[in-house]
């Protein structure tokens, strides 16, 4: 089945525009796009980064003895349960969604029980349960790949290639001003330094798993996604033997468009001119700061250009 089984996993530091890409991808018509982020991850996951990135958001670590229902049980995947088994505390209760976890959960064992237990396996029957239970999805009838999205997952990009090896990872990156003046507008944010450690190492996952797998691991700027989603996106997809579509133009959910990304992510309006108002919402300090942390990938990415124009104001 895993082989058979063919994702796009995208993956983004916070607020760099995951959740923004993500909804751009929604509504395409070869598509199955995963309705909220698909956090993958067990407390299984134990290594050098688990100190540094919440187990949920990492690719999966399953136990030897579990059963497929411990298997799927072990799944964070808080977003999506979260909605489907407590929808009045979920940020997403406003939004349609006929889905049972329970009815997954059936789908999920099925297809385990057919192909063996694998983490291959098993994410491949996650994905694919989750459009069989949800039964108010918006199908096409030409939906041949599924798109899962989880935030620094991109660290774990050449565990997902090498099990599913059909698959693709997205690495989305933002330009470190506006990213973190979106990740100070969350309830408890991280320190400056702290989020700038993950910021780099994002980028430095992104940028070695781009020279391992060059036809499979791609790199997307957000900032390329505000401008231009249809040819930034677009030509991703061609990359993966799929069509270009005018839904690229519009962020969507389940097909529905949305006016603002937001609850989604921090991102409102996925335009330049907001995205650079965002960035400009920083004192001259933290600017210069930003700058000194990020400095060896500002030309790698093009940033550089930004920090030096006068649409990063130094006031």
């Amino acid at each position: 089945m895993s082989g058979e089984f063919r994702l796009l996993m995208l993956g983004a530091m916070y607020e760099n525009g995951g959740n923004t890409t993500h909804r751009f991808l929604d509504g395409h018509p070869q598509l199955f796009v995963y309705p909220f982020e698909s956090q993958p991850g067990t407390r299984l996951v134990n290594d050098h980064l688990s100190s540094m990135f919440p187990v949920k958001y990492r690719w999966p670590v399953f136990s030897l003895e579990a059963t497929p229902q411990e298997d799927y049980k072990a799944i964070i995947d808080e977003e999506c349960k979260v909605r489907a088994l407590t929808p009045k505390v979920s940020k997403f209760r406003h939004m349609e969604f006929d889905f049972s976890d329970e009815d997954r959960m059936k789908h999920y064992v099925e297809h385990v029980l057919k192909t063996g237990r694998s983490r291959a396996n098993n994410m491949a029957a996650f994905y694919k349960a989750t459009f069989e239970a949800w039964k108010n999805f918006k199908r096409s009838g030409e939906e041949c790949v599924h798109v899962g999205y989880s935030p620094i997952i991109g660290v774990d990009s050449d565990k997902i290639l090498n099990d599913l090896p059909t698959s693709h990872v997205l690495h989305i990156v933002r330009n470190p001003w506006s990213a973190y003046a979106d990740t100070k507008k969350r309830p408890v944010p991280l320190s400056l330094n702290h989020y700038m450690l993950g910021w780099t190492l994002n980028q430095y996952h992104a940028l070695m798993f781009k020279e391992k797998y060059p036809d499979r691991m791609h790199i997307v700027r957000a900032e390329d996604v505000m401008s231009d989603s249809k040819k930034a996106l677009g030509q991703v997809l061609e990359k993966m033997g799929l069509e270009s579509s005018d839904t690229l133009k519009t962020p969507t959910w389940n097909g529905s468009q949305l006016e603002e990304i937001y609850p989604w992510g921090t991102i409102r309006k996925a335009t330049p001119e907001a995205n650079i108002a965002t960035a400009n919402e920083l004192s001259k300090e933290e600017k210069e700061a930003i700058a000194a942390y990020t400095f060896q990938y500002l030309d790698v990415f093009d940033y550089k250009s930004i920090l030096n124009s006068k649409l990063l104001s130094r006031a």
